[in-house]
């Protein structure tokens, strides 16, 4: 019993974290395209 109540004391900061970064949403690095479904810009049209 011990064992699972310092396991869930342990992962309980984890969890948060990962509940934190989910909520958060940080935006991608670099240029985005206005386009759906693309992440990055695709550069300048030939």
């Amino acid at each position: 019993m011990r064992a699972l109540v310092a396991a869930a004391i342990g992962l309980a900061p984890v969890l948060l974290f990962v509940l934190l970064l989910s909520v958060v949403e940080l935006p991608p690095d670099g240029p985005t395209s206005p386009k759906p479904l693309l992440t990055a810009d695709p550069g300048p049209k030939k």
